[in-house]
């Protein structure tokens, strides 16, 4: 089964304060996205949905230009999707998670009892999500949330993946402080 991994990286990152965009901050020695893009690279496919900034992306990435990226979230999901277009399955991150290791990502990608399979860290669940190509009809095209309106609708269609990691979300100059 080919499962593409879409990391999505095109917000502004206006939260975080600071000079230049913050997945270009310094972590822990390089780009905070850096970290994201290895983790995620362990898939079939690598396609990063960029918008705001211009970020350094490693040669095995596909870039996807998402113009309308201030539109919301679901947007750059939509241009991810449609990237993947050939594959069964992607999963899908955020780039401003750069403690969710690869393991994480491929342990999501190998759960294909449902549809749809969510990481989840001490029982929470957070990124990355796994989607079968037969619900990428059912995720919303505009708006501020990716897949989580459809992970509420259906549970019926969703199984959780107990991983590794950490999945803080660095939205701002203090967040960047606690983790690195």
């Amino acid at each position: 089964m080919s499962t593409a991994a879409v990391v999505l990286a095109a917000g502004g990152g206006s939260r975080f304060g600071g000079d230049g965009h913050k997945l270009l901050a310094p972590f822990r020695g390089r780009p905070m996205v850096a970290w994201v893009l290895e983790a995620a690279g362990v898939l079939d496919e690598l396609i990063v949905v960029t918008g705001a900034a211009d970020l350094p992306l490693p040669a095995n990435a596909r870039e996807v230009r998402n113009d309308r990226w201030a539109e919301g979230q679901a947007t750059s999901l939509a241009a991810g999707i449609a990237a993947a277009e050939g594959h069964e399955a992607v999963v899908v991150g955020l780039g401003d998670q750069p403690l969710i290791p690869a393991e994480a990502w491929r342990l999501v990608a190998a759960a294909k009892a449902t549809p749809i399979a969510v990481a989840t860290y001490g029982g929470q669940r957070r990124n990355p999500v796994r989607l079968a190509a037969e619900v990428w009809p059912l995720l919303p095209a505009e708006g501020d949330e990716g897949a989580r309106s459809l992970l509420r609708s259906r549970p019926d269609l969703v199984t959780e993946v107990a991983c590794p990691g950490e999945p803080a979300d660095v939205d701002t100059q203090e967040d960047l402080a606690t983790w690195s």
